[in-house]
């Protein structure tokens, strides 16, 4: 186990039947970026059994915080969902992950595109303040299914914008765009077809796609993932990497979940 260190649930919070979140005690040696991720799980039977999780908190906080899918048969999901406070969970001791602000070249407005429990690594990054004296205009849009899946993420912008120091630097510079495609909403549809339509762009009334001045961090699932890279690609963006920065980048540790 000297790969993992053991931290204590804090809290649990079941947002609906199919999403929750936790928090847990940090060692002080964990280090990590804002929209890294780290091997996170439970010891069964002796042996730890891990997934990949983005860090839903930021560097700068005490606790450690995820935002996970509930998976009635999933190896790891359907024993961690039932963790209460005072459980015992395993941490891996490294961070990484490829949506961090160093692999983009500079750029004037910055597009957080997630789907589901992908907003977890956006969620670390619109929490950091380095991030919003890189970017004119921060841009977080999170789809899903149902109304009721966006209770993370309402939760999490409204904490901001009543938070002392948060509120005025987000003020002018944050815009959350939430929408659903199963049920009535302000909007509606899928995140890859408001973006391809232009109707995103319009309702936040702002200009559409523009390769010089857009970075795009995407998080979400698979089809989305592989929609949006061809949409970019097609446009000129590059995608960047920790050798290479470009106009976008994928975290690609969770495409194949």
């Amino acid at each position: 186990m000297s790969a993992f260190q053991m931290e204590t649930v804090l809290s649990v919070t079941h947002w609906t039947d199919t999403l929750f979140s936790f928090t847990a005690t940090r060692n002080p040696g964990f280090r990590f970026q804002n929209g890294q991720f780290a091997m996170i799980g439970l010891e069964i039977e002796g042996r730890p059994l891990m997934r990949a999780y983005s860090m839903a908190s930021a560097n700068h906080e005490e606790a450690l915080e995820f935002f996970s899918i509930k998976v009635p048969d999933g190896p790891l999901t359907s024993r961690l969902q039932k963790i209460r406070e005072g459980d015992i969970i395993l941490v891996g001791r490294k961070a990484t992950g490829t949506l961090i602000a160093g692999n983009l070249i500079p750029g004037k407005r910055l597009l957080l595109l997630s789907t589901g429990t992908g907003l977890a690594p956006f969620a670390s990054l619109i929490k950091d303040p380095d991030i919003y004296a890189s970017f004119e205009t921060i841009v977080l849009a999170h789809g899903c299914r149902q109304v009721s899946e966006l209770a993370f993420g309402e939760l999490l912008i409204e904490g901001l914008q009543s938070h002392e120091f948060f509120g005025p630097l987000i003020k002018d510079k944050l815009i959350y765009y939430p929408t659903v495609t199963r049920e009535p909403f302000r909007n509606r549809g899928r995140i890859t077809d408001l973006i391809a339509s232009g109707d995103l762009f319009s309702d936040i009334e702002l200009s559409g796609l523009d390769r010089d001045s857009d970075r795009v961090m995407m998080c979400g699932s698979p089809a989305m993932l592989e929609e949006l890279h061809t949409m970019l690609t097609e446009r000129g963006f590059v995608e960047g990497s920790h050798s290479a920065p470009g106009h976008f980048v994928i975290e690609k540790a969770f495409v194949d979940r």
